[in-house]
């Protein structure tokens, strides 16, 4: 019987983003008050509740209840972290180029489409709101009203017509 090896667990998880806009800073900042005041104890409470129920190793409705406390508490560390190294997106006034916290409204393959270009955190591609890191946000940022940017896709390449910066 051969014995499982595992492979070693050198996965870093990447940092987040630290670029937000300040509605986002203040949603995060409720949302970790929210999880500090409310939702920690009422989970320690149901867990010390459970814990009482008698013995550990077969008291499923504690492991449960201590695993959600743990997922809470981790939510809490990450959140505390990326508010500790948030870095407030100051929209620029001059819309001559393309920066972080700007509408673009570009045409491509005869349609006119508009994003929104801003840190890795609040992405929602389906919204028009695309992250500066990703292809088309790195491919568009600097670029003037005019220019045309070229991506390129797997299989073919793609041209955007920079038509406004607002």
């Amino acid at each position: 019987m051969q014995t499982p090896h595992r492979k070693k667990e050198t996965y870093i998880k990447p940092k987040a983003d630290p670029n937000i806009t300040p509605e986002k800073f203040a949603l995060l900042t409720s949302k970790l008050k929210r999880m500090i005041e409310i939702d920690r104890p009422r989970l320690s409470e149901e867990t010390k509740r459970l814990a009482a129920m008698g013995d550990f190793s077969e008291n499923a409705g504690y492991q449960l209840a201590k695993s959600r406390l743990r997922g809470l508490n981790q939510r809490i560390l990450e959140t505390e972290d990326l508010l500790k190294h948030a870095e407030i997106i100051e929209i620029n006034p001059d819309k001559s180029r393309v920066d972080l916290g700007h509408l673009i409204t570009v045409e491509v393959n005869g349609q006119t489409k508009q994003y929104k270009i801003l840190g890795g955190v609040e992405t929602d591609p389906t919204s028009g709101i695309i992250s500066h890191h990703s292809p088309l946000g790195a491919a568009l940022f600097g670029h003037r009203v005019g220019d045309t940017v070229s991506l390129a896709l797997s299989d073919r390449s793609v041209e955007y017509k920079i038509i406004n910066i607002e």
